[in-house]
Parts: structure tokens; sequence; C-alpha cells
């Protein structure tokens, strides 16, 4: 068996439970500690993933001398704080999809895990997902190059609630954790971002943002993207990748994949698992014990939160 790793979950909620069943699949791992905004829904998500210990308080699964790693699926706003504190108490981190919401937030995580030298990877599970290793494993081999990426992000959520329909206790936004998915893959798979715009439509008269988006970049191969992003969308739901290439044209839905002609692609064998959260974790997990960074660590998507800060000024200008 591996080397046991002992991690802490933080904020067991929706996005939260997809990590714990994603680690339960993962060969020495253990999940020690489960913190949650309320002692009771902790106790509960420990109860269920066998996790021994529970509570209210990140500083608590910090202080124990048996988590070894830490995932955050806290709120977006308390991210950077967390990654950070997690890092000085000498714990591993992998924070969820945004690693922050400002620029200079982001450049401290980073200067953080410079300076202890431990890991500290952020969500951005579309490096992950087989349906985009597939495209980007065509872009290594020199088989495809991206032309043009056509994105659409959409949600029906006008109140303040999660994947579940539960009420959020925080306000998500569009630009700083939706767009980063798009921002980062597209960089990802065609080069660094060297000119970005966006427009947004009306803010929400309670929530305070904007409902819907549109961003344009340009990287620096040559290649385009633009992206659609919606709160107001009533169906279909969910993110769709459209990548126009020199050789052929890909639709990515999360994990399936289909051509232009909406034939299926078979990407069960691109990785050991069909489940890009999974593959994320295992990312996580292997790149500690192995002592390397990992794909999508902080360093690595770092340039995804400067361009973001570059679209917030423009919004706000």
């Amino acid at each position: 068996m591996e080397d046991l790793m002992r991690i802490a979950l933080a904020g067991a909620g929706a996005f939260g439970e997809k990590h714990l069943d994603g680690l339960k699949k993962i060969e020495g791992v253990e999940i020690v500690s489960i913190i949650s905004r309320t002692a009771e829904q902790a106790a509960a998500v420990a109860a269920k993933y066998g996790a021994k210990h529970s509570s209210t308080e990140l500083d608590d699964a910090l202080a124990r001398d048996d988590v070894d790693a830490v995932i955050l699926c806290t709120p977006t706003q308390m991210h950077a704080s967390q990654a950070i504190a997690c890092m000085n108490a000498g714990k591993h981190v992998q924070v969820e999809i945004p690693l922050a919401d400002s620029w200079a937030d982001s450049e401290a995580v980073l200067a953080k895990q410079q300076a202890t030298g431990l890991t500290c990877m952020v969500g951005h599970t579309r490096r992950f997902n087989p349906s985009h290793q597939y495209v980007h494993n065509k872009i290594k081999a020199g088989e495809f190059n991206v032309q043009q990426m056509d994105v659409q992000t959409y949600f029906f959520r006008r109140r303040n609630i999660n994947a579940k329909g539960e009420p959020r206790s925080w306000t998500d936004h569009l630009l700083w954790h939706h767009a980063a998915h798009t921002v980062d893959l597209f960089a990802y798979q065609a080069g660094r971002i060297v000119k970005a715009n966006a427009l947004q439509g009306p803010l929400h008269p309670e929530l305070g943002i904007a409902m819907d988006m549109s961003i344009q970049l340009l990287s620096e191969s040559g290649a385009i993207c633009t992206l659609s992003l919606s709160f107001n969308n009533d169906g279909p739901l969910g993110t769709f990748f459209r990548y126009i290439g020199d050789t052929g044209t890909y639709i990515a839905r999360y994990d399936d994949l289909v051509n232009g002609k909406e034939e299926p692609i078979d990407v069960s064998k691109v990785d050991v698992s069909m489940n890009g959260i999974e593959l994320q974790d295992r990312e996580f997990v292997a790149a500690i014990r192995e002592g390397r960074e990992p794909n999508s660590s902080v360093g690595k998507v770092l340039d995804c939160y400067r361009v973001l800060g570059e679209l917030e000024t423009q919004l706000q200008g």
C-alpha cells in the first residue's frame, strides 16, 4: 500500500461530497476530519465517510497531528486566507476553484507556497476531465492546434442556492468562479493569454452581481476564445466547449466528447477514471507523495487570475 495520506476536508456541501466520493476510491487515503458551517452537518458527513473528527472550525483540523493535507471547498471569499493558514500550519492544500477573488490575494497564496515549499494545488477540474485531456494530448502530439474556442457556461440561479438547491451562505460569481475554468483551460490548450475583453449585463438588485457576461480572449498562438456566461438561462444547463482546430472540431461536455458531427469519441481509456474530480484528487495525492509540482499548482494556474483581475478592472471602469 502507498504511504497513508491523511486528509481533512473543509466545506462539506454539494461539491465537498464530490471530493469525498473521489477520495474514497484512492488507495492509501484516509479521510480524517470534516469541517462544515454547522456541527450537525459536519458530524453527519463525517459519519457517512468514516472520518474520526468533525468541527465547525478549520483551525481544529489544522492543529491535528494526523492531518497531512487539506481540501478547501469553502466560500470563494475564504479561499486565499484559508490556503495560507493551511500552509502556515505545515499542511499541503488543495483549494477549490477559484484560488481567490482578487489578483493580490492570488499572488499572496503563491508567495506562501514558494516560502514553505508545500504542495498547493487549485481545483481547475477542466485540466483533468478526460474530454479535455484527450484534446490536450492531441495538441501535445502536434496533431491538433486550437484556432478558436467557443464556450457557454449557463445556469438558472436567480437565488443564492448551491448545486443541491440548498441556500448558500455566500454569493457565487460569474467572473471569479465560472470564467476561471475557461480562462485557465484556454491558456492550457492554446498558450498564454495576451488580450482580454469583457462586457457584463445589469447587476442583480439583491445579489449585487452581474447575471450575464461575455468575455473575449486572444492567446499568444493567435487562437481566440469567446465565452458566454449566464445565471439567467432556463436550460440546458452546464458548460459546453467547442474546440475549432486545424484538423477537426471537438465538443466537450464535462467528461464526454464528440466531434463536430456529434459522433461520440471514446475517452474511457484516457485516464484511470472518467470522473474529473477523482482524477484531480489523485493528482493532488500523487504530487505530495512524489514531491513534485502538480498539474494545476498555484504557480501553473496563477496567470488565469492575472487575466481575471484585468477583466474586473475593465468592468469597473
